[in-house]
């Protein structure tokens, strides 16, 4: 199964959260999953960094990520042309575009975010 991590899943992974539950630390640690992050999960966190809203090093999660097993996936122009696709559930460009994503390579995002349970298929609420 190709699985998408969320922003928050991501970050309360590598942060052995509390708030990351049995079942999403479950479908990140099953041997058949491949862990997708984003390039676009990146860029959220970088955003959030510089605007005080967390506080990272940018490198060190780089390492962390790559030390995980997870495959940071790139946007395509086919990624970016998916939005146009996604019905208007939900916003937020950030999650759009890993819902385009998903789309296009035939994953699921694991995510925390009820309104994306909208998107059916596409995501896996946990």
């Amino acid at each position: 199964m190709r699985i998408f991590l969320d922003t928050h899943v991501v970050l309360w992974w590598l942060t052995d959260d509390r708030r990351l539950s049995r079942l999403a630390r479950q479908y990140i640690e099953k041997q058949q999953s491949q862990i997708y992050v984003s390039v676009v999960t990146i860029w959220e966190i970088a955003v959030k960094q510089a605007l005080g809203r967390i506080d990272i090093d940018l490198h060190e999660l780089g390492k962390a990520l790559t030390a995980n097993g997870f495959q940071v996936l790139p946007i395509t122009f086919e990624h970016a042309t998916e939005v146009a696709n996604l019905p208007l559930h939900h916003r937020d460009p950030f999650d759009r575009m890993l819902l385009a994503q998903c789309t296009v390579q035939s994953a699921r995002l694991l995510t925390h975010d009820q309104t994306l349970s909208a998107y059916g298929q596409l995501s896996i609420l946990v």
